[in-house]
């Protein structure tokens, strides 16, 4: 099944191919997005997980093949149109402003004048995600927590009151009481009606939070389906789960 089954989705890529210079990174890459969906892409390192999702907010250039928001041809826009089209995303390694305040890097959020009118109601919604964040407002971002920085990228991303949210592993390198943390804001914001797109090297995590899935590896995505089903294929369970072979 590709991409293009599903013209009514909310974003899809179709047979889409991106290089590095002459490496090829994205292979005939397809895969779609329904509204209020939660989709994860699970794979090892180097499976493009990443460059998937930077290409998605077209961060990077495409090669051949289309990506289409809400029916819209968007292979040819740049990242400042797709946050114009609603799109957000939380980079990994969060990318925030280290010397400037948690407040201030809110606010970056908030660029669009669409969403400027809701600065407060959002800002009081992202508090409601992540309490500590109200403590923190006026702290430089550079002086928190990896994982009280994690918490800012999200909601610099919420700022824009996002209808798809692209978030790039968003469990690297916190310790595991706060990945529960960001875990449950990330159940908290679907259940908003916010689509997501999670790219997520917990594999284990990804399925479970997901309403479906897709597995990446070399540069292709080699399955995909209900998370469920997915969990039980032997060759998932041994590469992702690390489950005996056997399981």
């Amino acid at each position: 099944m590709t991409a293009t089954s599903h013209s009514d989705a909310l974003f899809r890529a179709e047979q889409v191919n991106v290089s590095y210079g002459d490496a090829p990174a994205l292979w005939d890459v397809s895969f779609h997005i329904e509204e209020g969906e939660l989709v994860s892409m699970v794979g090892p390192n180097g499976a493009g997980k990443t460059t998937l999702i930077n290409t998605v907010m077209r961060l990077l250039p495409v090669r051949s093949g289309r990506l289409i928001w809400r029916g819209e041809d968007v292979t040819s826009l740049n990242a400042t149109h797709m946050c114009n089209r609603d799109v957000s995303i939380v980079p990994e390694g969060r990318l925030l402003f280290g010397g400037m305040t948690v407040e201030e890097n809110l606010d970056m959020g908030c660029y669009r004048s669409m969403a400027r009118p809701f600065k407060e109601q959002t800002l009081e919604r992202v508090f409601a995600l992540f309490p500590i964040l109200k403590e923190r407002f006026w702290q430089q971002a550079g002086t928190l927590s990896g994982g009280q920085q994690q918490m800012v990228a999200f909601g610099r991303a919420l700022m824009a009151q996002p209808k798809l949210l692209l978030i790039d592993e968003p469990s690297l390198g916190l310790a595991p009481s706060v990945v529960e943390q960001v875990f449950e804001a990330i159940a908290e914001i679907h259940k908003s009606g916010v689509s997501i797109l999670l790219i997520e090297q917990n594999a284990a995590r990804a399925l479970a939070v997901a309403q479906r899935a897709y597995i990446m590896e070399g540069g292709r995505i080699v399955s995909m389906g209900d998370p469920e089903e997915l969990m039980r294929q032997p060759h998932i369970r041994q590469a992702y789960l690390g489950e005996a072979a056997h399981a």
